[in-house]
């Protein structure tokens, strides 16, 4: 889709919006992280979020030996167990979409690449759109880009809006996945700023850290993501994804999550198409925990591959 708006009108609607309640959103934020999980429900909840994992290798040590092995793992996480989910897609670096995409091929699997100068979106435009483009023709199903927070702190929202405009053009079939890295916004106004931006810029999914930045994803960041997301639809009609992306290593975390997904956006967030994990450590505990459901007791050190 193109964007909703012109750059000067989303300028002006996003600098309307109303401040954060910062004292509010870690209160509810830390309320919500208290609740508990009957075990039927955290069955689901565990095979929910395998659905969920985007899992990710972003290391410039990356061969396309090791994108095959995590290929093969995100399509059958547990070998040993066919009803076990496959994850919801795999995430590499522009240069390995083409051999995630031959491994992926036939399978639910789907192949996402950052681009856009990643991870610190500088770059000029011209560099970033032909990433963009060359992640897509090698086979890249979805585009994780950064927006350019040097603009965005400067206060030139318009040159981010562009920039998200014609990177959302440059990714043709493919889904795009905004990264704001919240860690360096430094405010929760300027979190909400920047998701709604990213909105009406035509974003399929906003996430919220390039994992290579400290603090990366937290609970009041995402919660606040995800009431962005809840309050765009009932404004515009149109669903916009969250990925919360960095530092979510444990089960325990990724229930804390959906339990907010469910209690702030609502149970229409809570499928892969619309909420995803961006992890690489995540799924090896995920994996442990169901099988401990599923036979009482921990498996072994080899029960998972280390990725």
């Amino acid at each position: 889709m193109t964007s909703l708006l012109t750059a000067s009108e989303a300028v002006a609607r996003v600098r309307g919006l109303p401040g954060v309640d910062q004292v509010g959103l870690q209160q509810r934020a830390a309320g919500l992280a208290t609740r508990s999980i009957k075990t039927t429900a955290k069955a689901w909840g565990i095979d929910t979020a395998i659905a969920m994992v985007d899992l990710t290798t972003l290391e410039g040590a990356d061969t396309p030996g090791k994108v095959r092995s995590l290929c093969a793992k995100a399509v059958r996480p547990d070998p040993s167990d066919v009803s076990c989910p496959s994850v919801g897609a795999v995430c590499v670096y522009p240069s390995m979409v083409s051999t995630a995409a031959e491994r992926l091929a036939g399978s639910s699997v789907a192949v996402a690449s950052v681009a856009t100068a990643f991870p610190s979106g500088q770059a000029p435009l011209s560099i970033k759109v032909a990433d963009t483009e060359a992640a897509v023709a090698a086979g890249a199903d979805e585009i994780d880009m950064v927006i350019n927070r040097g603009a965005f702190l400067s206060g030139r929202l318009d040159e981010v809006f562009e920039e998200i405009v014609a990177v959302k053009q440059a990714c043709g079939r493919a889904h795009l996945k905004v990264i704001l890295e919240t860690g360096e916004l430094a405010t929760y106004d300027n979190v909400r700023t920047a998701s709604w931006l990213a909105m009406f810029a035509g974003g399929d999914f906003i996430k919220t850290s390039t994992g290579k930045v400290a603090p990366a994803a937290t609970l009041p960041v995402t919660l606040l993501m995800l009431q962005a997301v809840a309050d765009f639809r009932d404004e515009t009609g149109r669903q916009v994804g969250v990925k919360p992306a960095g530092g979510i290593r444990t089960t325990k975390d990724a229930l804390r999550y959906l339990v907010t997904v469910n209690e702030v956006a609502g149970q229409d967030w809570l499928s892969p198409q619309y909420f995803r994990f961006g992890a690489s450590s995540l799924l090896n505990d995920l994996l442990m925990q169901r099988q401990k459901l599923a036979s009482g007791h921990y498996s072994g050190p080899d029960y998972v591959t280390v990725d």
